[in-house]
C-alpha cells in the first residue's frame, strides 16, 4: 500500500490519488463526498462537527444540514455501513459524525482506533457499570422519598418520629437500589463487551439481577433470623431480580439504538416504559417488588410504625393489595430503569465525545 494511504476493513483510501479502492475495484465518490470521507478518516476516533464539514468540505459555500446528511448516507451505502449498528461512521446526534473503524497507514501500523476503543473495553465497562450504579442510587432516593412520605403511619410534622422513619426508608431504598443497580448495570456493561446484541444485553442484565437478588434475599432473611429470631416472610429475590434485570437490559438495548439516531431523552423514556411494565407484572405474577417487601416486613412485625395501607386506601383497596403493589412496582421499575439507562447513556456519550 503506498505511503500516505489509509486502510480500514477491506478498503484503501488514497488521498493523493483521490481514490477509494476495495477488492472489487474503485468505489465511485464525487469530490465533496471523497473529501468528507478523508476528513473523517484523518480524524478517526474524534468527533468531526458539522461546522468542520461545512468549512473544510464545502469550504464556506452555504449548504443545509440535509446536504451533509445525504453525504453521510451515501458514504455509508458505498461502504456497506448501517446507521443503526455502524462499523465505520457513527452519528453523534446534533453534533456531527465520527469514524470508528480501526485505521492503518501505508506501513500497516495502526494509526487510529474506534472511539469506543480509546478506552480498553473492560475499563469502559467498569465506567458504564459505575454510572448505572449511581443512576440506580438516584432512583432509590426518589422512590424512598415517595414511600417515606406516603407510607409513614403518622404525619411528619408533630415530631422527629416521622422524620426518622423517612430517613430510614430513604436510606434503605438507596442501599437496595444501589446494590441491585450495580448487579444489573455491570451485567449489561460486561455483556456488551462480549457482544452488543439484544440477547447479550438482556442476558447480562438478567444475570446481574438474578445473582444480586438471590444474594440480597439470602443475606436479608438470615440477618432477620439471627438478629430478631424470626424471618420477615417473603421478600424480593432472584426471580424478581431476573425479570427486572432483563427488562432494564432490553430497555438499554432499545435506548442505545434510539440514541444513535434520535434523542437521549426518547431512549431513556422507552427504557422507563419497559421497566415500568416489568415492575407492574412482577406483583401480578405473585412476586414482590421493594414496596411489597416492606409491606411484608410491616406485617411480620406488628409493632412497626411502617404502614402501606395508605396506598391501598388511595386506590380504593382495603389494604396494600395486588393492584397497589402492581402500581408501586411500576413506579419502582420506571425509576430503576430510567436511572440506570439514563446514567449509562450519559457516560457512553461522554466517552465518545472525549475521544
Amino acid at each position: 500500500m503506498p505511503a500516505g494511504c489509509f486502510r480500514f476493513d477491506a478498503f484503501v483510501l488514497d488521498p493523493g490519488d483521490r481514490q477509494l479502492r476495495c477488492a472489487e475495484g474503485v468505489v465511485e465518490l464525487n469530490a465533496r463526498y471523497f473529501d468528507a470521507l478523508t476528513l473523517l478518516v484523518r480524524e478517526r476516533g474524534r468527533l468531526v462537527s458539522k461546522d468542520r464539514f461545512h468549512e473544510e468540505v464545502w469550504r464556506g459555500i452555504p449548504v443545509t444540514d440535509e446536504a451533509l446528511t445525504q453525504c453521510i448516507r451515501t458514504l455509508r451505502r458505498q461502504l456497506g455501513d448501517d446507521a443503526a449498528q455502524p462499523r465505520f461512521i457513527e452519528t453523534v446526534p446534533k453534533h456531527g459524525y465520527r469514524f470508528i473503524a480501526e485505521v492503518s497507514d501505508g506501513t500497516g501500523a495502526p494509526v487510529g482506533v474506534a472511539a469506543v476503543s480509546l478506552l480498553d473495553p473492560w475499563r469502559q465497562a467498569v465506567l458504564l457499570g459505575a454510572a448505572g450504579t449511581v443512576g440506580a442510587g438516584v432512583a432509590g432516593l426518589l422512590g424512598g422519598l415517595v414511600y417515606g412520605f406516603v407510607g409513614a403511619s403518622q404525619p411528619l410534622a408533630p415530631g422527629m418520629g416521622g422524620a426518622s422513619l423517612l430517613l430510614v426508608l430513604v436510606s434503605i431504598s438507596i442501599l437496595i437500589a444501589t446494590i441491585g443497580g450495580a448487579g444489573v448495570a455491570f451485567g449489561i456493561a460486561a455483556a456488551r463487551v462480549v457482544g452488543p446484541s439484544c440477547f447479550a444485553t438482556v442476558a447480562g442484565g438478567a444475570l446481574g439481577g438474578l445473582v444480586v437478588g438471590a444474594l440480597v434475599k439470602l443475606l436479608g432473611l438470615d440477618a432477620f433470623s439471627l438478629l430478631l429470631g424470626r424471618s420477615p416472610g417473603d421478600i424480593t429475590g432472584a426471580p424478581e431480580g431476573l425479570v427486572l434485570g432483563a427488562a432494564v437490559g432490553l430497555g438499554a438495548w432499545l435506548a442505545i439504538r434510539i440514541e444513535k439516531t434520535g434523542s437521549l431523552r426518547r431512549g431513556v423514556a422507552v427504557a422507563a416504559i419497559v421497566g415500568a411494565a416489568a415492575g407492574a407484572i412482577v406483583p401480578l405474577a405473585g412476586g414482590r417488588m421493594f414496596s411489597g417487601s416492606l409491606a411484608s416486613l410491616a406485617q411480620a412485625f406488628p409493632g412497626s410504625r411502617l404502614r402501606f395501607d395508605q396506598f391501598g386506601h388511595m386506590l380504593g383497596e382495603q389494604g396494600f393489595g395486588r393492584f397497589s403493589q402492581s402500581l408501586t412496582g411500576a413506579l419502582e421499575g420506571l425509576l430503576f430503569a430510567a436511572g440506570i439507562v439514563g446514567a449509562m447513556l450519559l457516560a457512553r456519550r461522554q466517552v465518545r465525545e472525549s475521544g
